[in-house]
């Protein structure tokens, strides 16, 4: 069973599922958007992008960004995911995550673009 995230109900009054697919791209954003010691058992997992939403945005920080989410996610999700593409973009007040994947457990593809906006 793939549980959907957010958590929510179905039509049904059940927990909501979700294909493979979608359930490995949701994985990537509780990956991205979880930060490092926030899970009890897992104190190494996440990447701490929310704990950049008031900081300046420039290219160093994207660069930072891109290096972090590299590592997090080759060492968190290597063995459900390849990581085809990852780039971080830094435009005016807004920071940009863009990834791509092929998703290991059917050879699919897969893509998924995070955006983050905050202080520039």
């Amino acid at each position: 069973m793939n549980i959907d995230f957010p958590w929510h109900y179905d039509s049904r009054g059940r927990t909501a599922e979700t294909d493979y697919e979608e359930h490995v791209r949701d994985l990537l954003e509780l990956l991205i958007f979880t930060d490092p010691g926030e899970r009890v058992n897992r104190p190494g997992f996440g990447c701490g992008l929310r704990q950049l939403v008031f900081a300046p945005n420039s290219p160093e920080l994207a660069a930072a960004l891109q290096f972090t989410l590299e590592a997090a996610v080759l060492r968190e999700l290597g063995d459900i995911l390849s990581l085809e593409s990852l780039q971080v973009r830094s435009e005016d007040a807004a920071l940009q995550v863009e990834v791509q994947y092929v998703v290991l457990g059917s050879g699919n593809p897969g893509a998924a673009v995070f955006p983050r906006e905050g202080a520039a």
